[in-house]
């Protein structure tokens, strides 16, 4: 149909490579598998085996992420991603734990999405350079780039991030979904690797660059109501 071939003109060629999925499963069976799959404790990346996790709780402890135990720690006292977690009146916390694919990109940033009734928001809540600001609730630049000549990544990134995080705008009395989004340093997109090794320019309607990430299944609140 017309909308069909409208999407394969205006978007698909400005797609990116395929993605992964992954679960986090208490053992590598099917059955374990399927399982993590019912639970929704579910994570996809746009290519790089990044690792995410991501709970939520009322009751962890503000040193939670210098824990050896950290993920036993996490599921006691919270909800992993997928799971609901039930107003009571307080302001949750939010664990976001993030690990680079050690054959690609470092990470730039973790941010967390939240969605409710009046729209979306964005929060940066970990960064590789520096803190979020406050008010635009953003990551500084970290500077990291690509020399277009090679492809090669220019600049520092993180191996890991991980962090605590609260909404300061947080309602008990309103429902909301938040989930994970980890964004890596810049790298070449398919396109410019391949006129890279033809000797052409890139093609000048698409993106050079791109940032490979990593996306969570969401956490639901359940408001008070």
């Amino acid at each position: 149909n017309i909308r069909t071939v409208q999407s394969a003109t205006n978007w698909f060629s400005r797609w990116s490579a395929s993605g992964l999925t992954g679960v986090w499963a208490e053992e590598n069976t099917r059955e374990a598998i399927f399982e993590a799959f019912r639970r929704k404790e579910t994570f996809a990346t746009t290519g790089p085996r990044i690792k995410v996790r991501f709970f939520a709780g009322y009751d962890y402890a503000g040193d939670i992420t210098d824990a050896a135990d950290l993920t036993k720690k996490a599921y006691a006292g919270g909800v992993p991603m997928g799971g609901d977690l039930v107003g009571n009146g307080e302001i949750p916390s939010f664990l976001v734990w993030a690990m680079r694919d050690p054959g690609a990109a470092a990470l730039q940033r973790a941010q967390v999405v939240k969605v409710t009734s009046s729209g979306e928001q964005v929060y940066d809540v970990a960064c590789h350079a520096g803190s979020p600001d406050p008010v635009t609730h953003r990551c500084p630049d970290n500077g990291a780039s690509v020399d277009m000549a090679t492809c090669a990544p220019q600049g520092d990134g993180a191996g890991e991030l991980k962090t605590l995080w609260s909404d300061q705008e947080f309602r008990a009395d309103q429902n909301a979904t938040y989930y994970v989004r980890v964004l890596e340093n810049p790298t070449c997109r398919w396109s410019t690797w391949e006129a890279l090794k033809n000797g052409t320019p890139p093609r000048p309607d698409v993106a050079q660059t791109l940032q490979e990430r990593a996306y969570t299944s969401p956490i639901w609140y359940a408001s008070t109501r």
